[in-house]
């Protein structure tokens, strides 16, 4: 089949043998994920050559300098390729990818593309070896390696791709959740200084909105209503919404969870923050140096007066979990991870990711491994799904 599927009149990246009788089906059953009458198997990922013609730099919302590959154009796994993430300059420096070379390329999962090796017997000797640059190409300020870092950094708030990059975080579906609010509309907004930064959305009008490029009428209420909306997301997604270094949407629920509001969270120590089981001396020094900056301060004043939530959301669950670590592992019958860590959080527990003598408990389902074995060697309870349930009820 490997050897047949680019005849095929569209494309496929693996198959499934299944056991082609109903009756066997029903017979052999199903585990907790899968069932026991088919088997997936996926493809090599393809491999084509192709020439790297350039490589350009793109500024994230951190300030970090990511190099990019710019390709000639070529078809892989059902899709045209001229670009790949080059990820960093030691990733470049390990795999020797230079201007000009010839390099093979595939897709990794057959959807992201990446650069596999250089080809060094296809090189002319015009190729040109990739230095990162001394100043931003976007804002011009000065480029910085800090010490112990891979990235490359621009450190200016005020850099426009930072500034872009961090507005497309804060309206994200983890963050403040404002649909209809993508990269082209944004850059437009900017482009007209309708916005500066974030916190002006929630200041924008019907009339401000109708002239942009794409946006009719009823989008434009659209929009609106779901900034409106954003305004009520509560303080969990509003920490992960404001991009602070070494703080992810995880963090944000525990935050939320210990300070309760934005100005507990604002007035919160280094120390404070690291009584937090899962807060480390990183992230606590992160945190008080970004609510330290007056552009913080700034920013926060305007979402205030916008009326933004700052506090977090009262559970109507009973809180049975309150002040509890428990480890969810293996493979459930009747939840998806995500749906019992959120039940966890929503009945006042932590969803931790290991097992420790600050385990409550344990919920194991089939094929529980290294986790389950952890528990039952410190003592820990372990809890079956149906166990689980009753607890619930």
């Amino acid at each position: 089949m490997a050897s047949e599927r680019h005849h095929f009149p569209y494309e496929i990246d693996g198959l499934v043998i299944k056991v082609n009788e109903f009756a066997l089906q029903q017979e052999l059953g199903f585990t907790a994920k899968s069932p026991r009458w088919a088997i997936a198997y996926k493809f090599p990922a393809e491999q084509v050559e192709t020439v790297v013609e350039d490589i350009v730099i793109r500024v994230g919302r951190t300030g970090v300098l990511t190099p990019t590959a710019v390709l000639k154009a070529v078809s892989i796994a059902g899709s045209t390729v001229s670009r790949a993430t080059l990820h960093n300059l030691d990733n470049i420096r390990e795999k020797d990818i230079r201007i000009g070379d010839y390099v093979l390329l595939q897709k990794a999962g057959d959807v992201i593309p990446e650069v596999v090796r250089v080809l060094p017997e296809k090189r002319t000797g015009e190729e040109r070896v990739f230095e990162m640059p001394d100043l931003c190409p976007e804002c011009q300020n000065p480029v910085v390696q800090d010490e112990g870092e891979v990235a490359y950094r621009c450190h200016s708030i005020s850099c426009p791709a930072r500034q872009r990059e961090g507005i497309i975080h804060f309206v994200s579906r983890d963050a403040m959740a404002i649909d209809g609010l993508g990269p082209a509309v944004i850059q437009q907004l900017l482009d007209a200084r309708l916005i500066e930064d974030a916190a002006d959305l929630y200041s924008l009008t019907f009339d401000d909105l109708t002239p942009v490029e794409r946006m009719g009428k009823k989008s434009t209420e659209n929009l609106l209503k779901a900034i409106q909306d954003s305004k009520a997301r509560g303080l969990a997604p509003l920490i992960f919404a404001l991009g602070i270094r070494h703080t992810g949407e995880k963090s944000g629920k525990i935050l939320a969870q210990s300070f309760g509001s934005m100005d507990k969270l604002l007035g919160a120590t280094v120390e404070e923050l690291q009584a937090i089981s899962d807060v480390g001396p990183t992230m606590a020094e992160s945190l008080v140096q970004f609510f330290n900056l007056e552009s913080t301060h700034r920013f926060l004043a305007k979402l205030r007066k916008a009326d933004v939530s700052m506090t977090a959301e009262e559970s109507s669950k009973p809180q049975i979990f309150a002040g509890k670590s428990i480890v969810v592992t293996g493979s459930l019958e009747h939840w998806e991870r995500r749906e019992i860590e959120k039940i966890i959080e929503e009945h006042g527990g932590k969803a931790a990711s290991s097992v420790s003598k600050k385990t409550a408990f344990v919920v194991a389902g089939e094929k529980a491994g290294s986790k389950l074995e952890k528990a039952q060697g410190l003592g820990v309870p372990v809890l079956t799904e149906e166990e689980f349930n009753q607890l619930l009820e």
